[in-house]
């Protein structure tokens, strides 16, 4: 059992975290939308380097998976955060009446990527709209591909499904198709010894926000300083991710999914940053998961254009909340840990 000495040193580090020992318990489960994968590395981060401790949180990651779908148990209650995509699931949610909200953004950039062959003329992106084989999953078909076609001039006859099999991208060098910029940028190199060419839809007009943390809005309204604590704590697990001693983080990963490997882990922390998908642009600023109501209402223009929703379909101050970001935290960390 611990000493009396040591309830007297966490009761007063607490306190002067702005966390009462009655809230030091605090269980918390937080889903995800697929398998563990660097992409969720900061949450594992946080969990495994002790920081959701340190903020009160008792935290159980709970991962998602082709078979697993985790988004209906939020408005049900049977989780109480959840990791999402990009702001077309928040649209959907407000359109259709769910009660969520989105609390932190911790991608800037949407990872969402276009992938080509090199030496094919494909290096500029208004090249691909030329492709003759565009692999491409249904989910993308209804949702960015209407983008690419109104913003960008792309055409349906190119369309072929993806089904998350290379094989018909690495046997056709006139091919393009869809991918995760920081997953299927690896996997071409291991199977298909080159590097492809890869084009962020983020860096050409794509502005939603990625990697979402969602929760139920009567939780917002009801404990907001609960949610304060998992935004900060998942804040500066992503922080120590990036910047700080990532093998916690990796083993505790490979072991809700045995299918990664550190290295592949590694490889796309380096096209994370590289491609400056997780600290960029307001992050750099106002601290990851940072967020701006003028940036989401753009976005949603674009997908109005797009034909993906109406004109006024959706309350966008419904979307999201900015009282739990934009406040910096976390850039202390960060300075600590490049300075040294």
């Amino acid at each position: 059992m611990p000493s009396r000495l040591t309830l007297l040193v966490t009761t007063a580090w607490l306190t002067l975290a702005g966390i009462s020992p009655v809230q030091a318990q605090d269980k918390i489960i937080f889903a995800t939308n697929w398998k563990a994968q660097a992409a969720h590395g900061g949450f594992y981060q946080a969990l495994a380097d002790g920081t959701y401790q340190k903020f009160g949180l008792d935290v159980t990651i709970q991962q998602g998976g082709p078979s697993v779908n985790n988004r209906p148990l939020l408005p049900a209650g049977r989780i109480d955060f959840l990791m999402t995509g990009n702001l077309l699931h928040s649209f959907d949610n407000v359109k259709n009446n769910v009660p969520t909200v989105v609390v932190a953004a911790m991608f800037q950039k949407d990872p969402q990527a276009l992938l080509a062959h090199p030496g094919q003329g494909y290096e500029r992106f208004e090249n691909l709209k030329n492709a003759p084989l565009a692999l491409i999953a249904k989910d993308g078909q209804f949702s960015w591909w209407q983008w690419l076609k109104v913003t960008h001039g792309f055409k349906d006859e190119a369309l072929k499904p993806y089904n998350y099999n290379l094989a018909p991208f690495l046997a056709n060098p006139k091919a393009i198709q869809q991918g995760y910029s920081v997953a299927e940028p690896i996997y071409v190199e291991n199977q298909g010894k080159f590097k492809p060419v890869v084009h962020l839809l983020a860096d050409h007009g794509f502005s939603t926000y990625s990697t979402l943390i969602e929760a139920r809005t009567e939780m917002v309204k009801a404990k907001p300083e609960l949610v304060q604590r998992f935004v900060d704590a998942s804040v500066i697990g992503w922080v120590n991710y990036l910047y700080g001693n990532r093998k916690a983080a990796a083993a505790r990963m490979v072991l809700d999914n045995p299918e990664m490997s550190e290295a592949e882990m590694e490889a796309s922390v380096a096209l994370m940053k590289s491609q400056g998908i997780v600290d960029s642009g307001e992050a750099a600023a106002k601290g990851i998961g940072a967020m701006n109501a003028p940036r989401i209402a753009d976005f949603y223009g674009q997908m109005v254009k797009a034909g993906l929703y109406k004109a006024g379909e959706v309350d966008l101050a419904k979307v999201a909340t900015l009282q739990f970001v934009n406040k910096g935290v976390g850039q202390d960390v960060k300075m600590r840990l490049t300075t040294k």
